[in-house]
């Protein structure tokens, strides 16, 4: 019962659901097993040897989820309001300590007041324990949090150091300093909703993946990302029976791609005619919306797509989109999922304010994870491939290992209009008709540097496809893959 009997009316009156009934919905019928049931904390401060903690007001465990072993915790909000003391943390802890032996996912279910100042130091002790297992657990096994309610100041953490974060539009409460410190826009104070609410880690600060108005949605959603994951990095992830065609044609595919280089269009339905079944997970759906990234499964087994979205900002990559990226090819690499990129992609925002916030530094960082991953990589050009962005998208040049190109694919330093205005600007000044001079020079750097042609002549593109056919190359491709090793220098770790 937790914290009593009033204290779950009063939970559920608020639309919540206590610790215990988020597991029972989460893991498969009958399958939890609680550890630690009976710990309790130990301190005799401030009075608090009169207080009862029933689980230390933690729930943890392990369980299944479609017959996979996972591991779970459930802060229970009716216990002292779930706050972390010395015990509390130290369930966590040892529930880590499972995880990593046993090679299996960890899941959270975030609902806390916070620090229990009642404990101190023990308290903050507690909570950097827990940041170290976190952070040896990364990369090794798949981490995700949901939040339910609140997860405030260094709580926070947890859900930073994760590699997924779920969370509740109703209750759901997530920030570093209380509003009540912080000077919001023109002098006025800051509200939990400006700072703290699920809208604005999906929308602004990009901590959130994925975003639900209910409990039981959300629930349901953590489910279903686990079934495209692996236990751990020595794994693959699990693959299910295909049921779609694998030389499936789309001939919508052949026609998606507007006559005007400018003229936006909807990747999305490129992604979804590559995958199996047209079933696409997107994460991060709601921030930098120009880059799109998510899973999906081919020939039954889960692959990662990253793509340029032309309906946003032309599909121009900025900062949130170059970290977007980056980490979720870090991701994949980690866990030895494929990569496939669908590059259209104009340049860089060019804007002061991008500048000043350091692009270069970020786009740096979408290279470096591209470059620095070793998992099977394919590109497929789609359209505009040009100058540093063109590089930062899974090229050939820093190690994708199939590069493919639509005929419509545009591939150079620039746009062919921009180059001829900067290379003929004296010649077009002076001449009597610069419309057809114009028209003139761009068709022929089209042909010589801006084509398709131009760029597979000289090794940059492996196969020119028929656009339709994008699916079936691609799964061939990854079978071809399938056995990659690729070896790099001896090192700690790269330091970008």
């Amino acid at each position: 019962m937790g914290g009593g009997e009033a204290e779950i009316k009063k939970l559920h009156s608020e639309g919540k659901l206590t610790a215990r009934e988020r597991i029972e919905k989460f893991l498969d019928e009958g399958s939890f097993v609680e550890l630690g049931a009976f710990v309790k904390h130990r301190s005799t401060d401030f009075n608090m040897s009169k207080k009862n903690t029933p689980a230390d007001g933690v729930v943890t465990g392990y369980g299944t989820v479609e017959g996979r072993l996972v591991y779970v915790y459930s802060q229970d909000a009716t216990v002292l309001g779930g706050s972390v003391g010395e015990m509390h943390a130290k369930k966590i802890a040892s529930l880590y300590d499972y995880a990593m032996k046993m090679g299996a996912p960890i899941i959270s279910f975030l609902d806390s007041s916070g620090l229990r100042l009642q404990e101190s130091i023990d308290g903050l002790n507690g909570y950097g324990t827990l940041f170290l297992k976190q952070s040896i657990a990364s990369g090794i096994i798949p981490q995700i949090s949901v939040i339910f309610g609140d997860c405030v100041g260094g709580a926070g953490f947890s859900a930073g150091i994760s590699d997924f974060t779920f969370m509740v539009s109703q209750n759901g409460r997530l920030f570093m300093n209380s509003p009540n410190t912080i000077e919001g826009i023109e002098g006025k104070k800051a509200t939990f909703e400006s700072i703290g609410s699920a809208d604005i880690h999906s929308e602004k600060s990009g901590m959130v993946h994925f975003q639900y108005d209910k409990e039981e949605e959300c629930i349901e959603g953590v489910r279903n990302l686990i079934s495209y994951l692996p236990g751990n990095n020595l794994e693959d992830a699990p693959i299910y029976e295909a049921t779609d065609d694998l030389n499936r044609v789309d001939s919508v595919l052949d026609s998606i791609i507007p006559e005007d280089l400018n003229e936006s269009f909807d990747v999305k339905t490129v992604i979804a005619s590559i995958a199996d079944d047209r079933e696409f997970l997107e994460i991060q759906s709601k921030y930098a919306k120009n880059l799109v990234i998510g899973f999906i499964r081919l020939n039954g087994s889960t692959v990662g797509i990253i793509a340029n979205q032309s309906q946003e900002n032309e599909g121009l990559l900025n900062i949130a989109a170059c970290n977007k990226g980056t980490d979720f090819v870090n991701f994949c690499d980690a866990f030895n999922i494929p990569i496939i990129s669908l590059t259209d992609v104009g340049g860089f925002i060019s804007s002061v304010e991008e500048e000043q916030k350091g692009i270069l530094k970020n786009a740096s960082k979408l290279v470096y994870a591209f470059a620095n991953a070793t998992v099977p990589k394919v590109n497929v050009i789609i359209r505009k491939a040009f100058g540093s962005a063109y590089i930062a998208m899974n090229s050939k040049h820093i190690g994708a290992d199939i590069v493919f190109a639509w005929p419509t694919a545009q591939i150079s330093v620039m746009n062919p209009e921009g180059a001829v205005n900067i290379m003929y600007a004296e010649e077009l000044k002076n001449s009597e008709n610069p419309n057809n001079l114009r028209a003139e020079k761009i068709e022929e750097f089209s042909s010589m540097q801006g084509s398709a042609y131009a760029a597979a002549s000289r090794g940059y593109v492996d196969d020119i496809i028929e656009p339709s056919a994008t699916r079936k190359r691609i799964i061939a491709a990854l079978e071809m893959l399938y056995s990659k090793r690729e070896q790099r220098p001896a090192k700690k770790h790269g330091t970008v």
